[in-house]
């Protein structure tokens, strides 16, 4: 390490190229491993203040433990369920993350999926595929005078609300953690609001020992008519068969995933397969492979964030 340098920063898996420049020029030294394991980080932790990690690779006390040297640990987007970031804060290691960058890509993604299943878009976009022309068949609905119920009003929750607002919805929103949002066309609410009133229901959480398979049957079947259930969050969020049997039970309307338990199909079980399929098949699904909060634009601005944020807090530190 030269005289000049701020430190030693890990970058890992795929990020933005600017996540690096940015860093670069502030005058840290970086090395991006964009194939990397837990096994390889741990051998290596102990000589970076600073470690970047996206969604593979697990920031647990024993990797905390090893980097004396830890000053910080990022991850490019929002959730921070990979970070043991209690532990972290206990060992005076500040932990960042940039939920600003993809939002807005959540919201279009999460918006996109419910007018598909509404005008039941997938289905007779793949019926035409087959020169099945079914008109009548897929007949839909108008999202304009629907009642839309959003759990976690953070970035994305709110960012998803104010495309919404376009379509002449009720939206009713629901957050444990924060009061005082409400206003503008946005109704501030109980949880047990939207079990009575909902049509639609997108999940906005954070994946926490609280809310995982939060959403199972005890949960659904507290609504009060079928809805459209939508989760761009964290698929454990769901209890993947619970949601099935309400689908095809009738106690949901329609699914649209772009989270799911397991987001490595070759690891998948005859179980998780099954599942799958289940999904696959309903005709009132819409499912994406994890897609809703990686466009083009959200890459850059999640890394650029996140670059800005760790040379804040390396000026802040010194």
């Amino acid at each position: 390490m030269n005289g000049n340098s701020k430190g030693k920063v890990l970058i890992t898996e795929v990020v933005h190229p600017v996540l690096q420049t940015e860093l670069s020029n502030f005058g840290f030294e970086c090395l991006h491993l964009e194939k990397t394991t837990y096994t390889d980080v741990l051998q290596i932790i102990d000589q970076y203040c600073g470690l970047v990690v996206r969604s593979k690779i697990k920031v647990d006390r024993q990797l905390i433990d090893k980097g004396k040297q830890l000053r910080f640990i990022g991850r490019t987007g929002s959730g921070m369920e990979l970070i043991d970031v209690e532990y972290a804060t206990q060992k005076g290691i500040s932990c960042l993350n940039s939920p600003e960058g993809n939002c807005n890509s959540v919201a279009e993604h999460a918006t996109a999926m419910l007018l598909c299943l509404l005008h039941n878009v997938v289905k007779a976009d793949a019926e035409l595929r087959h020169c099945q022309w079914k008109r009548a068949e897929n007949t839909g609905f108008e999202l304009m005078g629907k009642t839309v119920g959003i759990i976690g009003y953070g970035n994305t929750g709110s960012a998803f609300a104010r495309r919404l607002k376009a379509f002449g919805v009720k939206i009713l929103a629901y957050d444990k953690y924060k009061s005082g949002f409400g206003g503008r066309g946005i109704t501030e609410t109980t949880l047990n609001t939207i079990f009575e009133q909902a049509d639609v229901v997108s999940l906005h959480v954070p994946l926490t020992p609280q809310t995982r398979h939060w959403v199972n049957s005890y949960f659904i079947a507290q609504f009060q008519k079928p809805v459209y259930l939508i989760n761009t969050s964290r698929g454990e969020v769901l209890n993947t068969p619970h949601v099935i049997q309400a689908l095809y039970g009738g106690k949901l309307k329609g699914v649209a995933l772009d989270v799911f338990e397991n987001e490595d199909l070759a690891t998948y079980t005859a179980t998780e397969h099954k599942w799958l399929e289940q999904l696959c098949r309903h005709p009132q699904t819409v499912i994406t492979p994890h897609i809703a909060g990686v466009t083009h634009e959200a890459t850059y601005k999640m890394a650029a964030i996140l670059a800005k944020k760790i040379i804040h807090h390396a000026t802040s530190s010194l």
